[in-house]
């Protein structure tokens, strides 16, 4: 979910009940995650993997202990979203899709473009560029995620955790932030990592995220109270003067 309130704590929510064992196996898996690329590469020494490895961990690992720190009750909506009542049906694909999916695929397309050479060098520069503007894409994506007391791993509406709108933060400048965050990192990925045959499963990703924008926001207008007059007020979801 990616619209809420403001404020880092929610009436009645538990502060600290967070399942532990689920929490160690999501970061198993972001950590194991990038590792296809080697696998695949049938290598380890290719330093652009192994910055695109220490990236996506660092940035998944530090935000979740800072939102555990800042507010466990989201962490627990966040790793028990299986639980969770009123999620929507076509979330339940999308979610896997985007979260899961896509990115072991575009691990295992990019580690087998570096053992086979598929495509062809991607001047340094342009390597470099992409790692600043990933840094910034996450960076926006993990700001949504700490100023949102309902950024919830799926979209629902959670009356159970007395779920409003936010307005602060950087949703005062678009209604989706994390997700045009992940969007731009995704269109630069396969440049950091060399393989524009990556370009595949990452634009996929850009274009899941897309109709889940769609999707999510009309869910929102449709029945989050106070959010059609917020849409009033930041007309664009993604992108500024676009869309």
């Amino acid at each position: 979910m990616n619209t809420s309130t403001t404020h880092n704590s929610t009436p009645g929510a538990p502060a600290a009940d967070i399942d532990k064992r689920r929490v160690v196996l999501l970061f198993l898996l972001v950590v194991l995650l990038p590792l296809l690329l080697f696998v695949t590469a049938g290598r380890v020494d290719w330093w652009q993997g192994w910055v695109y490895t220490i990236l996506m961990t660092a940035s998944t690992l530090i935000s979740r202990l800072i939102l555990f720190l800042k507010n466990p009750a989201l962490m627990q909506e966040r790793v028990r979203f299986t639980e969770s009542e009123g999620i929507k049906e076509w979330d339940k694909s999308l979610v896997v899709l985007i979260a899961l999916g896509m990115p072991v695929l575009f691990m295992l397309v990019a580690g087998l473009d570096k053992r086979y050479g598929w495509s062809p060098d991607v001047v340094l520069w342009l390597q470099l560029v992409s790692i600043l503007i990933i840094v910034l894409g996450w960076s926006l994506a993990t700001w949504a995620l700490l100023v949102n007391a309902f950024f919830s791993s799926v979209v629902r509406i959670q009356t159970d955790r007395g779920h409003t709108v936010a307005t602060s933060g950087p949703y005062r400048f678009v209604r989706h932030p994390a997700y045009i965050g992940g969007i731009v990192a995704w269109l630069v990925s396969p440049l950091l990592v060399g393989s524009l045959w990556a370009y595949i499963p990452a634009g996929t990703i850009v274009v899941l995220y897309i109709v889940r924008t769609a999707l999510e926001d009309r869910t929102l207008q449709a029945e989050l109270p106070g959010y059609e007059d917020y849409a009033q007020r930041v007309r664009y979801r993604l992108l500024p003067g676009v869309w």
